[in-house]
């Protein structure tokens, strides 16, 4: 008998520059590849705007406050155990919103584009990790 495919997990995360430094988040133990690097967001419910379910997300993670804009990226990465649709959006902090803390995640950090080594993220990340270098480069 063969395992039915399943549909991939689909998921938001944020890209929030501010400053030349992007937001990032660190994955809390006991968790799929816990200790791991990511742009902050999560799962999308069942019929929940991926633009929604990312609003909610960083509330409940970081207790931040965010408008979402654009997608800066999306990406497609088969895990051993499952399959993920990452959809990277453009995000900007919501006026009055407090600064990141880490409720529902190991911790929280502003990095700089040296900060973002392939080998501290999820695969699933990898993608970005360029596109989001170029965004934090100096302007010239």
């Amino acid at each position: 008998m063969t395992d039915t495919p399943r549909p991939p997990v689909l998921v938001a995360a944020a890209v929030l520059v501010e400053e030349g430094r992007v937001l990032l988040t660190q994955r809390k133990r006991g968790t799929h590849l816990a200790g791991a690097w990511e742009f902050p967001g999560g799962k999308v419910e069942p019929d929940e705007d991926p633009r929604a379910a990312l609003v909610r997300e960083l509330r409940e993670e970081i207790g931040m406050e965010v408008s979402v804009g654009d997608p800066v990226e999306v990406t497609f990465h088969r895990y051993p155990e499952k399959s993920v649709l990452l959809l990277f959006f453009a995000v900007t902090r919501a006026a009055g919103s407090p600064d990141p803390r880490p409720l529902d995640v190991a911790d929280v950090k502003w990095a700089g584009p040296g900060d973002l080594k392939d080998e501290l993220f999820p695969p699933a990340d990898v993608a970005i990790l360029s596109k989001v270098r170029t965004l934090l480069a100096p302007r010239t």
